[in-house]
């Protein structure tokens, strides 16, 4: 597609910004250096996450959701880009629907704008099963241990269509986010890599959350992230079935009433600016 034209729309869910393409009404074909340098703060758009909207021929669900890091790499699921998702093809006018079943690569989601304009995700059941996370462990166990630069930590490892390892901490302001997301993201036990949260818990109803995300590091929000803390603290018998998870870029409301059961997660989506770029 090198020097063709895209039109784009820049959003952002609590600060996790994304480029949002509409694939039905224009032919989008990009490849991963493409993708990096949209992404790129400097030399393109700049965002945590590229969006690709495109069509689906099966009943079970109105679109296909598709979701590429900064790195170029396409993940199966983004909560924050799912809401950011439901406005884009509502407020384009490619659907009329507020309740808006889309395809992603992690499984059927459901979307919901309320009235006040806040999106409502039903990101479906957790997956705790480490084979299904992926996460190479002998035995299903609430907490797993991993040696890392000759530390030990313990986390929750839990899949909300994407993976996801859970640390607990005294104090999220604190925790060696950068550091230890980085070493934990890459270690050989997640042969698809993971992200990486940081859970600080000021009560049974309300976290603190920082999170590295694979591929792009740590952003302001992430809202698989925010939903998969709640079900590790869930989990280690920690928090009730609603939990205000306050991530550095604003909160998120996520409920959670045990395994087998969909996660819900609510929160803003905002529209920042559109635009045309040349490739």
């Amino acid at each position: 597609m090198a020097g063709s034209e895209l039109h784009f729309t820049k959003m952002h869910g609590l600060g996790n910004d994304f480029v949002v393409l509409d694939g039905i009404r224009q032919q989008v074909s990009l490849n991963a250096a493409q993708i990096r340098q949209i992404a790129d703060r400097h030399f393109g758009v700049g965002c945590d996450q590229l969006l690709l909207v495109e069509a689906y021929d099966r009943s079970d669900a109105d679109f296909r959701y598709r979701i590429f890091n900064a790195d170029g790499g396409e993940v199966e699921q983004c909560g924050n880009g799912a809401r950011c998702f439901a406005r884009f093809v509502y407020d384009q006018g490619l659907t009329q629907k507020t309740t808006i079943p889309v395809m992603t690569a992690g499984g059927r989601i459901v979307l919901e704008i309320q009235q006040d304009g806040q999106v409502t995700v039903n990101m479906g059941a957790p997956e705790l099963e480490p084979v299904r996370i992926p996460f190479i462990s002998e035995q299903r166990q609430t907490l797993y241990n991993l040696d890392i630069a000759g530390e030990n930590h313990s986390f929750v490892a839990v899949s909300m269509g994407n993976p996801h390892a859970v640390l607990q901490v005294m104090d999220v302001d604190t925790a060696p986010v950068e550091t230890l997301g980085s070493q934990l993201e890459k270690h050989p036990a997640f042969p698809q890599r993971v992200n990486v949260g940081f859970m600080q818990v000021l009560g049974r109803n309300h976290i603190r959350l920082r999170v590295f995300e694979r591929g792009c590091g740590e952003t302001l929000a992430c809202g698989t992230g925010a939903c998969a803390a709640v079900v590790a603290g869930r989990v280690q018998g920690l928090l009730d079935e609603q939990v205000s998870v306050e991530l550095r870029g604003g909160r998120l409301q996520v409920q959670w009433q045990g395994e087998g059961q969909a996660v819900w997660m609510t929160g803003p989506a905002e529209t920042v600016f559109r635009g045309t770029l040349t490739l």
